[in-house]
């Protein structure tokens, strides 16, 4: 399994921003929601998820995982199989999500399954190709 990455202070606390600088990457299919507070992974597809308002302290990995706040401006990128999960957040907490291709994650409960090994796509949803993610 791929290692998250966490990119601080990256983006524009608007949406749009987000949704742009994603799809510009490839990662497209973009939503607007927030993170489940149960935890769950993804066997089908990594994931984008860039705060625009408030802040959650997201947990990546089964129960024992680090937790990192994120706020408005930070991208989280979730590598197929690494569970996540929302340990709490701000009244005002609101993310855009997308995938690589646009592809719809599926939802899987649990503590995540480190035998997914997808590979990187090939631009990082912020950086762009061969940087961050993808490198």
């Amino acid at each position: 399994m791929t290692a998250p990455v966490v990119h601080k202070g990256v983006g524009e606390p608007r949406p749009a921003w987000f949704e742009n600088r994603f799809a510009a990457n490839g990662w497209t299919g973009a939503w607007r929601n927030g993170v489940h507070e149960f935890r769950h992974y993804h066997a089908t597809t990594h994931e984008a998820l860039g705060c625009y308002a408030g802040w959650a302290d997201i947990q990546l990995g089964g129960p024992s995982g680090e937790i990192h706040r994120i706020e408005a401006g930070d991208v989280v990128v979730v590598p197929a199989g690494l569970a996540h999960c929302n340990r709490g957040q701000s009244d005002n907490f609101a993310l855009v999500g997308a995938c690589p291709g646009g592809v719809t994650p599926d939802m899987q409960k649990g503590e995540g399954d480190p035998s997914i090994t997808l590979p990187r796509p090939p631009h990082d949803p912020v950086l762009g190709a061969g940087r961050g993610f993808s490198a």
